[in-house]
């Protein structure tokens, strides 16, 4: 079940009072202090009725032998789409993060910010990738040999950005081979999308490799350290994760180590972010939904921040399931909206 439709009015409310009554407490809630909570005549016998049919529906279980519940990833589901009621941000809240995200020269600066923003009004960990633009075109590449083996690889984009990076091939290779690697890729690619080749150009080069003779074999080799690695460090600005060391839900230490390790390894959630580069709004993920291990225990509340109308980055918070969605939602919101317009304002500077 992932909407109320087959959940009566009754059910739905008290649904959402459970939920609630759980984010405040982190305690299992009982038929008796749901009655108290719900603020309407019912007996708790109806309650315990109504609660084994929200069980039944696989919205609220047990954790344990008592007599409490707690919602489920489907009953978070199900509160958050339809039964959530989010908090406007107060006045004076709204006037600090404008001025915390006015717009300046630096990007990173400002990425950094509303990293730290984020954790610092969720205390969770607030995380931002790096904008790119998908637009640029791969236009022209120099190899310059350095000493020893290494190479400066030199890229040029159709905006006549230039793109400086050292890479260390496996073998040695003269000038007039760099020279050769270069001219090949030159011709294959030009006009090229920049953002396709980085994801594709290795995979394609492995399927010429059996085609081709050494000449382009060292273009291959080239070509994967040119476009195949990442900087990861400049993927993602994150921000007070060890804020998450502080809730009881996340206290267990193996599951903290496999979170922290994967804020370090970055691909997953590199992933689950991309997911939320074409998607309108704030988008959230709980528990499972992830598809990732690590973040079992977690929920994700992101947005996609945009300029010039093109979606070039994604923002989140990351904390345990339980927690203030209806405050941390407008949060995530107005954050990606001050970034984009701080962007906006300035050029954005090379990915």
């Amino acid at each position: 079940m992932r909407n109320t439709e087959d959940l009566s009015e009754r059910a739905q409310y008290l649904l959402k009072v459970l939920v609630e009554r759980y984010i405040h407490d982190g305690q299992p809630v009982g038929s008796r202090a749901l009655s108290r909570g719900a603020g309407i005549n019912l007996s708790p016998a109806t309650i315990r009725n109504v609660m084994a049919d929200l069980e039944e529906n696989g919205l609220i279980v047990s954790p344990h032998t008592s007599s409490g519940r707690i919602p489920t990833v489907t009953g978070y589901r199900v509160f958050i789409d339809s039964l959530l009621t989010v908090r406007p941000l107060g006045s004076k809240a709204v006037r600090q993060m404008r001025r915390d995200l006015a717009p300046r020269d630096d990007a990173l600066d400002l990425i950094e910010t509303a990293s730290n923003l984020l954790a610092r009004l969720t205390q969770m960990a607030g995380i931002v990738t790096r904008p790119r633009r998908d637009t640029k075109s791969f236009r022209h590449i120099e190899f310059l040999p350095l000493k020893g083996s290494r190479v400066l690889v030199i890229l040029v984009t159709n905006e006549q950005e230039v793109h400086n990076r050292i890479i260390q091939p496996s073998t040695k290779f003269s000038p007039a081979e760099l020279q050769q690697a270069a001219n090949f890729l030159n011709s294959m690619f030009e006009g090229r999308n920049l953002s396709d080749l980085r994801k594709q150009l290795v995979e394609d080069l492995e399927t010429l490799h059996k085609q081709v003779n050494r000449e382009m074999i060292n273009a291959i080799e080239m070509a994967k350290l040119a476009f195949g690695q990442t900087d990861e460090k400049q993927d993602f600005v994150l921000t007070g994760q060890t804020n998450l060391m502080e809730f009881s839900d996340l206290s267990n230490v193996e599951r903290l180590r496999e979170l922290f390790q994967a804020f370090n390894q970055k691909r997953g959630i590199l992933h689950l972010l991309d997911q939320c580069l074409g998607a309108d709004g704030v988008q959230i993920f709980i528990g499972e939904e992830s598809g990732y291990q690590a973040l079992h225990d977690c929920s994700v509340v992101s947005s996609s921040y945009s300029v010039d109308d093109q979606r070039v980055g994604v923002l989140a918070v990351i904390g345990p399931t339980r927690m203030e969605y209806e405050k941390v939602i407008p949060v995530v919101d107005l954050t990606a909206k001050l970034l984009g317009s701080a962007l906006n304002a300035r050029s954005l500077p090379p990915s």
